[in-house]
């Protein structure tokens, strides 16, 4: 039985959420599972549509979610289904929801600079997500985060300080993995758009990413 994998878009324009979206949804084809694809934060408070997903790939930056959605997406993964996603169509939605952003394990707050060309150091040795890959270049935002030291983190980028002195040097984690409950989550900071979605070892991470944290 293939798996089902519930990919929700929303939120803020510029990020480019309904390409993302389709993007993720070809990923997930391309594994054998089922990509439902919805425009719509309500499908978190309906208990017994989520329990039927292996799988939920949020693309949703910024805007509000109520309470009962907010629980409703977390007790899921909480229970068990797994949790994916990228840029701040996972790690910066609902700003204030703070239980939310327990779950993802970081949080956006600056990209200096805004569009630059940086280096991803890939760092996960053996792990299935990172296993073969090499640093890599981006030409996009370079993300800036708080992260959860519980995070797992398999891949960094170093940052010049040429925007923000006081920063000069900073190792920041780009990708990681960590738990919330029985739910397996996966996160990539790359994706400011769908362009970035296809640069190979983005993509390649993403996509390995899902297939370890489906259920």
């Amino acid at each position: 039985m293939s798996k089902r994998v519930l990919i929700n878009w929303g939120g803020w324009d510029g990020h480019e959420p309904d390409q993302c979206a389709q993007t993720v949804a070809e990923l997930a084809r391309g594994e054998g599972m089922e990509p439902d694809v919805v425009h719509d934060l309500s499908v978190y408070a309906d208990a017994e549509r989520m329990a039927g997903y292996d799988l939920v790939v949020p693309i949703w930056t910024m805007s509000e979610i109520s309470a009962e959605q907010s629980q409703g997406l977390r007790e899921v993964i909480k229970a068990g289904c797994g949790l994916a996603g990228f840029h701040g169509g996972m790690a910066d939605s609902f700003r204030v929801d703070v239980d939310y952003q327990y779950m993802v394990g970081g949080q956006w707050v600056q990209h200096p600079g805004n569009i630059i060309d940086y280096t991803v150091q890939v760092t996960g040795g053996d792990h299935a997500i990172t296993r073969g890959l090499s640093d890599f270049a981006m030409h996009s935002e370079q993300y800036y985060m708080h992260v959860d030291p519980a995070c797992e983190v398999l891949a960094t980028t170093r940052f010049s300080g040429e925007y923000d002195a006081w920063i000069d040097g900073v190792v920041m984690p780009v990708v990681w993995t960590k738990m919330y409950g029985a739910g397996r989550v996966f996160y990539s900071s790359l994706g400011h758009v769908n362009a970035d979605l296809q640069v190979p070892e983005a993509k390649e991470m993403l996509r390995r990413g899902m297939v370890w944290a489906a259920r």
